[in-house]
């Protein structure tokens, strides 16, 4: 199966740049999906976009990266002794556990029942960033740096209660 590593590994790299996409783009569109509730043509578009692109895009993507990351892991088993795989991993869990609440929040807003504003998924936003930032650093460092890892991970966090504690002015 040696033969079909780079073919399997190209796939990965197309999936998980389509499942980023859709990570980066969906709480955008929760974000103008909450602040535009007032005009019910625009959220009826919204809604279709946010059905389309988490079912057509996003789901399958999501899945296509997870076999195909499994299928490298199966052809390469070694991998799996290297620290920095595993942290990837973890960190893997994450942005998976992020995407199946996507579609939780796509659901909710679907039936109009979400009671979170704009403003938090502006900070939602932010959490496939600093989980991308990290996997990316580990894959190409090929190694755990500590003090990057914290320091990114607390310059988020800043960012994100930033985000929240923002007063907004409603005109």
């Amino acid at each position: 199966m040696q033969e079909y590593y780079l073919p399997i590994l190209a796939f990965h790299v197309l999936s998980v740049l389509s499942w980023m996409a859709v990570l980066f783009y969906m709480p955008r569109l929760f974000v103008y999906h909450q602040e535009y509730s007032y005009k019910r043509d625009f959220v009826k578009v919204v809604k279709i976009q946010e059905e389309k692109i988490y079912k057509v895009i996003g789901v399958p993507a999501m899945w296509g990266t997870i076999i195909s990351g499994a299928t490298l892991l199966y052809i390469n088993p070694s991998l799996l002794k290297q620290s920095w795989m595993i942290a990837k991993l973890v960190v893997l869990v994450f942005l998976i556990a992020y995407s199946f609440s996507m579609g939780h929040f796509r659901k909710i807003l679907e039936e109009d029942k979400c009671y979170r504003d704009g403003q938090f998924f502006r900070a939602y936003n932010e959490v496939p960033t600093l989980l991308s930032i990290l996997i990316v650093t580990f894959v190409i460092m090929k190694s755990i740096p500590i003090y990057f890892s914290i320091s990114i991970t607390l310059f988020f966090g800043f960012i994100i209660y930033k985000i929240l504690t923002k007063k907004v002015v409603k005109i």
